[in-house]
């Protein structure tokens, strides 16, 4: 069975397992793919919307992949590109699992003989 949701005037396929990735930066989708490895021979639906208009947003992207969640680690790549995503695990067409990636602020650590300090930065999942 499909099921379509109806919003702002596009047709979005709902999937009825996997991950949806929502609030992408605008024009990031495709790295988020690559960080999956994604590259659609996997045999997966996978659904990429780009510079869609968001009320948060300007504009944003959008990944959804059936029958796959993310590992903690695949989160804090993408939170690294793209800290306001949010990743939702869906389980018979319901949202089970919603969380944001957050990266925070870069930290800078110096010591005297440093001559180029080194940022580190602090990913979290909310």
């Amino acid at each position: 069975m499909v099921k379509m949701a109806k919003k702002e005037g596009l047709y979005v396929k709902s999937i009825k397992n996997g991950t949806v990735i929502d609030h992408i930066q605008s024009g990031m989708a495709l790295n988020v793919l690559r960080i999956l490895r994604v590259d659609g021979r996997e045999g997966n639906v996978v659904g990429v919307v780009m510079n869609v208009p968001s009320k948060k947003m300007k504009t944003k992207d959008i990944v959804k992949i059936e029958n796959r969640e993310l590992k903690p680690a695949e989160v804090d790549k993408i939170a690294l590109i793209s800290p306001r995503a949010t990743i939702n695990i869906i389980n018979e067409f319901r949202t089970w699992y919603p969380n944001s990636c957050r990266a925070a602020k870069p930290t800078v650590i110096a010591n005297k003989n440093m001559n180029n300090p080194v940022k580190i930065i602090k990913i979290m999942l909310l």
